[in-house]
């Protein structure tokens, strides 16, 4: 005979420890249900997610699982440990009772893996949640409005290709909301969103702000975001694009998880940001623009220098310091300020009139800059990177000096410094002083430098260009000794003369 019962028997379930999951509400202690309280006084084995809930007392003596947010790297590893010690404690004594912040039913991760475990009965009571309130606050009805609920942690994946409404829960850090607002690409800044914090509380606070100030609160509202925190956004103008989001994922995921990226720092990292700099450059070089196959390389080498800033970027958020969203703001934010002929009423006639502008603003920048440190004088090269190739410094250095009168009228004066310099050379060989010879070359390249300045052209790049050019040559060179069966290291000067003379000739051709 069929059955339609279930293959275990009808009291199966009661042979297993039971672990009864009560929640505390969104907050008030008089939003906590009469049958909660019931279950809290029943039971004497007694479990609390966390103590930072203002209705936690409520549970009276209880473990906290506050030290695992201490003890892993993350969420996730949290609510599994959590459920593992609370299944154990019912394996090890019968039945146990376990506290959560808001609903048991809503965003309660660790109560989905208490589920999974079929050694465990779970018995969920029914409590009021922040949605309650929050519904309430913001004076919609969820159903008729469509809103959909996320968690900010992963709000980049779960409302890709989405408008809103969203409520946004599990706001509880400056970073998290950095990581929202980055998701969304094409925000124009003046999108509202509704922040919702501590509600039912005394200090509940109900802000109307905009999208670029959502990681702002406590700058522009005095309202540091916590667990107690969510948000709600009416309505996105177009769909969220993930990737960068996806991007910073993955470099914290990387920071928490694997060995070698755990122990880089801002120092360490510096020779992979020059490596990959400077594989950028050799990208754009390559790039054919009647060769779309060539953009590929580029796609790549971008993609790994900005991974370089993401790295950083994010070292500075687990210190505390800053966010990839202050990094992108700030740049923004200064690009706007010296493009005022675009954002203001200046007016720029050609690229020189944009540069002139974008100097003026530099150098008034610098100044004020300067004011604040009170230490003008000394802070006069402030900005400009020691770090950097010497040909860009010094034409970065003598441009600078310029700004304040130091400086050639014309290249006339620059090319006989060149002059000068090279008798110095002379003069220093002569004395078979190394250390001599070595500043005075390094005074002949400075001045090199400054007569490439005065004719406009880039040091940096014509040396490049240069470099270029013979390796180009070089290659002509031993091709042509070997299709000629001249052996290069046996030539005399004559012959290789004679072979450079030759390549130059047929690559100008």
């Amino acid at each position: 005979m069929l059955s339609l019962a279930p293959s275990s028997s009808p009291d199966a379930s009661m042979t297993r420890p039971t672990i009864t999951v009560v929640g505390l509400g969104p907050g008030p202690e008089g939003l906590v249900t009469h049958e909660t309280t019931q279950a809290i006084a029943r039971n004497t084995r007694r479990f609390v997610r966390t103590t930072r809930h203002p209705s936690a007392a409520l549970v009276g003596e209880a473990h906290s699982f506050d030290e695992e947010y201490e003890r892993h790297d993350t969420f996730a590893a949290v609510y599994e440990a959590i459920a593992q010690e609370l299944i154990g404690a019912a394996l090890e004594s019968g039945d146990v009772l376990y506290a959560v912040p808001g609903s048991p039913s809503v965003l309660e991760e660790s109560v989905r893996h208490l589920r999974n475990d079929q050694r465990v009965e779970v018995r969920v009571l029914n409590a009021v949640s922040f949605l309650d309130l929050a519904w309430q606050r913001l004076e919609i009805d969820p159903v008729n409005d469509g809103v959909r609920l996320v968690d900010a942690h992963r709000f980049a994946q779960a409302a890709a290709n989405e408008r809103g409404p969203f409520l946004v829960a599990q706001c509880h850090a400056d970073w998290v909301l950095s990581d929202v607002k980055l998701s969304y690409d094409d925000a124009s800044g003046d999108e509202p969103v509704v922040v919702l914090h501590h509600l039912g509380l005394d200090d509940e606070q109900v802000v109307h702000t905009v999208w670029q100030n959502l990681d702002r609160l406590e700058r522009e509202h005095g309202l540091t975001p916590d667990h107690l925190t969510s948000i709600y956004i009416p309505q996105l103008a177009a769909p969220i694009a993930g990737e960068m989001a996806r991007l910073h994922q993955l470099a914290r995921t990387l920071r928490e998880q694997c060995p070698w990226d755990r122990e880089q720092t801002h120092a360490s990292l510096v020779r992979y940001l020059i490596e990959e700099t400077y594989e950028v450059v050799d990208a754009l070089n390559a790039l054919d623009i009647d060769d779309p196959a060539t953009d590929e390389a580029l796609i790549e080498e971008l993609g790994d220098l900005l991974y370089q800033i993401e790295f950083h970027a994010t070292i500075a958020e687990q210190q505390g310091r800053f966010t990839l969203a202050d990094v992108a703001r700030t740049t923004h934010d200064k690009l706007v300020r010296r493009h005022p002929h675009v954002f203001g009423a200046t007016k720029a006639a050609d690229a020189d009139a944009v540069v002139q502008t974008w100097d003026a603003i530099k150098q008034a920048e610098r100044a004020q800059k300067s004011a604040a440190n009170s230490g003008a004088e000394s802070n006069f090269f402030a900005g400009v990177s020691r770090a950097a190739p010497s040909l860009s410094l010094a034409q970065k250095l003598q441009k600078r000096a310029a700004e304040v009168g130091f400086d050639w009228p014309n290249a006339e004066g620059a090319l006989a410094k060149i002059d000068e310099e090279l008798t110095e050379v002379q003069r220093a060989r002569d004395t078979g002083d190394p250390e001599v010879v070595r500043m005075e070359l390094g005074d002949l390249l400075f001045s090199v430098v400054n007569v490439a300045r005065k004719l406009g052209v880039d040091a940096e790049t014509a040396l490049r260009s240069a470099t270029d050019k013979f390796i180009t040559r070089f290659e002509r060179v031993q091709l042509l000794a070997v299709q000629r069966g001249i052996e290069l290291s046996k030539s005399d000067l004559a012959q290789l003369d004679a072979l450079w003379d030759d390549a130059k000739r047929e690559l100008e051709a």
